[in-house]
């Protein structure tokens, strides 16, 4: 057998063997996916907004491990809302219908694992520019193309109620070759911050609809 074909088979046997162990365990990593248009949030992140650092190539990076990634990693500060990402809802395996829970009927996992945000304050107005990356990988009876999630983002005040919601799809293409495929989003909100909050006391959680036929 080539060797290239010895390379691709110890990826996707990696990819399986880990999918099987994060299904057993109940637990795993995060990350995201890109082509996201237009929707509540906008895309837009309002005049003077210094927006260089969050952007989609670096976000890809980092989800793939590269070194290379600069981008602010979700550090708590009181002028900027975190990026959150559940323990529970940032990653989500789908199965084969009827049997979830079986680590061999595993068709896809996916995961969402760095976040970034920038934010500009004007009086009480809060814009932020935020992302999120990630990735699928392909299970023991996954099938390739592309494979589309969806997944929820939340804006939460210091109460941790909900002030803003959106609904998004991520999408990545795997296959039997490649069995791991890479996604990254950049977004855009605002909102007003009350007398006597600080934007530092809001989140943005960014997590997985579990409301999917197979999500296990």
């Amino acid at each position: 057998m080539p060797a290239n074909r010895n390379g691709l088979d110890a990826i996707r046997g990696a990819a399986v063997a880990a999918l099987a162990s994060f299904a057993l365990a109940g637990c795993g990593l995060s990350t995201f996916s890109s082509g996201l248009g237009g929707g509540l949030f906008g895309g837009s992140s309002g005049a003077g907004a210094d927006t260089s650092k969050v952007n989609n190539d670096e976000l890809l990076a980092a989800a793939r491990g590269e070194a290379n990634y600069t981008g602010t990693l979700g550090e708590i500060s009181t002028s900027c809302p975190r990026v959150v990402m559940p323990a529970r809802d940032n990653n989500v395996t789908i199965y084969e219908a009827g049997r979830a829970g079986d680590a061999l009927a595993v068709m896809h996992r996916g995961e969402l694992t760095k976040t970034a945000r920038e934010c500009q304050v004007q009086g009480n107005r809060v814009t932020v520019k935020y992302g999120f990356s990630g990735r699928v990988l392909l299970g023991p009876r996954g099938q390739g193309g592309n494979i589309a999630l969806p997944v929820k983002v939340a804006v939460t005040d210091a109460k941790r109620e909900a002030v803003q919601a959106e609904n998004l799809r991520v999408e990545t293409a795997v296959n039997l070759d490649t069995p791991i495929g890479y996604f990254s989003a950049v977004r855009t909100v605002s909102f007003d911050v009350p007398v006597g909050s600080r934007p530092g006391e809001y989140e943005i959680n960014v997590s997985f609809d579990r409301n999917i036929p197979g999500a296990g």
